[in-house]
């Protein structure tokens, strides 16, 4: 059983889903020094298990 509402869920999801958005910008545009590019990459790849975590366990519910 979840401890968390489809609501809570949803805005989790969509407020993690602009952040994603926004770091992947950043990523294109190329400008990141390789410390910010290295530190850029993981907070993406860790947005992305986020959202699907969220996914699994939106279909749980």
């Amino acid at each position: 059983m979840s401890q968390y509402t489809r609501p809570e869920l949803e805005e989790a999801k969509t407020s993690l889903a602009s952040t994603l958005h926004k770091c992947e910008k950043m990523q294109a545009g190329g400008r990141l020094q390789p410390s910010q590019k290295t530190l850029n990459d993981r907070r993406v790849n860790a947005l992305r298990m986020a959202l699907a975590l969220i996914e699994r366990e939106m279909e749980g519910l």
